[in-house]
């Protein structure tokens, strides 16, 4: 296969039926419409897979495309509605409340703190890696006093350990990493649910989901959950800029109980919730102006994952094949991988330690000269020591893309000549 995504992979990319409805508008002037006969291929580039923004398909960046549309619009505020019944649905909700706005996935991190805690109220941030930091100090910064579980790296906190706390204190909230992108481990979310339903239930659990979504599985209504929060730009294949969170109905009595005022402007409830209220009812309504191009380029992502060929059940198989079959592969030519178990081993990503006597510009550089770019360690006591690889979205549901077997023959390759410069 060609070191480049170039167009001989895939000689044309018709826009389907389900996306080309929302390039055309009855009202629209000719010159306005996208011509729902385009066949699209995106640009030659490097593979990108790194842990997101990712890879993403020729619809997607079409959608992107879209001729500049008022954001109060009834055509755009359709699509927008659709959004966010199609992001409820992707989380197995019935009744939750998405929040679509401008922003990264850190933004999700101020909405929790703000809009949930209260000043002075407890928060257990259960730690895997370098995002639970950061998440407690958002928390912190908004005025919540925070208590960290830390596991050792590579590892999940136990549910033992989660059980004492939350006996010992009453907390407002407890914070979970799903896949922390540090270290690429897998929290059992159902699992630390069920402990906070029976032993503190009032207590909210608070998912962040970043490099989660859409290529774990979340049962948001089954399992107890109360917030989900996300981004665009990893499983959820659009490009990076929109903040994705989804709150249930308990986190909304929850913030419409508070006795304080909401401590943001921006990231308010207050303000968002009649918006996202008045675009479901495809009725169209402003406080900022959401991110239009980036909703199109969101709506046609959401319409592959929830009504394209392959299920939703049959795309967390395919994430956890995709997974097993790269740190095999990796681990049989001597790298290992960060998470101490198979259990708790995210199926969106890898972060794989080097062989010992090799490092990252041993390894990293020689990828990057084969066209697949990777990330680099991100947690702080191992950072020099490992990489992470990014295996989502339509690198794993297509496979006649190639995108995993580049990979796979890229990081032995880049090993094998690693090597052979060190003989």
């Amino acid at each position: 296969m060609s070191a480049l995504r170039n167009a001989s992979i895939k000689s044309s990319s018709s826009i389907s039926y389900a996306l080309a409805r929302i390039f055309s508008y009855p009202s629209a002037s000719p010159a306005r419409k996208m011509s729902t006969e385009c066949k699209f291929v995106q640009a030659p580039h490097k593979l990108l897979v790194i842990p997101g923004p990712i890879e993403v398909t020729d619809e997607v960046l079409f959608a992107n495309a879209h001729p500049s549309m008022s954001h109060m619009s009834p055509d755009f505020a359709q699509v927008f509605g659709d959004c966010i019944r199609m992001t409820r649905q992707l989380l197995y909700s019935k009744d939750a409340q998405p929040f679509l706005i401008a922003g990264s996935g850190t933004l999700g991190w101020d909405q929790v703190s703000a809009n949930l805690v209260e000043p002075g109220e407890n928060a257990l941030v259960l730690h895997s890696g370098y995002f639970a930091d950061s998440f407690s100090d958002c928390l912190q910064t908004y005025g919540a006093n925070v208590d960290q579980i830390k596991a050792e790296i590579g590892g999940a906190v136990k549910e033992a350990d989660i059980e004492s706390a939350l006996q010992a204190k009453k907390y407002k909230i407890v914070t979970v990493t799903h896949v922390d992108t540090s270290t690429a481990v897998l929290s059992d979310i159902k699992a630390i649910a069920n402990v906070v339903k029976r032993v503190s239930p009032d207590t909210l659990v608070v998912i962040d989901a970043v490099c989660s979504v859409a290529s774990e599985e979340i049962q948001m209504d089954a399992w107890g959950i109360d917030v989900v929060l996300t981004a665009s730009q990893k499983g959820l294949g659009t490009p990076p800029g929109l903040s994705i969170l989804v709150a249930s109905q308990k986190a909304v009595q929850v913030f419409e109980n508070r006795s304080t005022p909401v401590t943001t402007y921006y990231g308010s409830w207050k303000k968002w919730l009649p918006i996202m209220k008045a675009y479901e009812n495809n009725s169209a309504a402003y406080f900022a102006t959401p991110p239009v191009n980036l909703i199109y380029a969101f709506h046609a992502s959401l319409t592959q994952i929830m009504q394209g060929s392959v299920s939703l059940e049959q795309r967390f198989k395919l994430h956890q094949e995709v997974s097993r079959r790269i740190k095999k592969a990796a681990e049989e030519v001597g790298f290992k991988g960060v998470p101490l178990s198979e259990d708790v081993q995210a199926n969106g990503m890898s972060a794989l330690y080097f062989p010992d006597g090799f490092t990252a510009s041993d390894i990293v550089p020689r990828l990057l000269k084969k066209d697949v770019v990777v990330a680099g360690g991100l947690h702080a006591s191992i950072k020099d020591k490992y990489f992470r690889i990014g295996h989502m979205g339509v690198s794993v549901v297509d496979p006649s893309r190639g995108d995993i077997d580049k990979i796979i023959s890229a990081v032995k390759e880049s090993l094998a000549e690693a090597k052979a410069s060190k003989q």
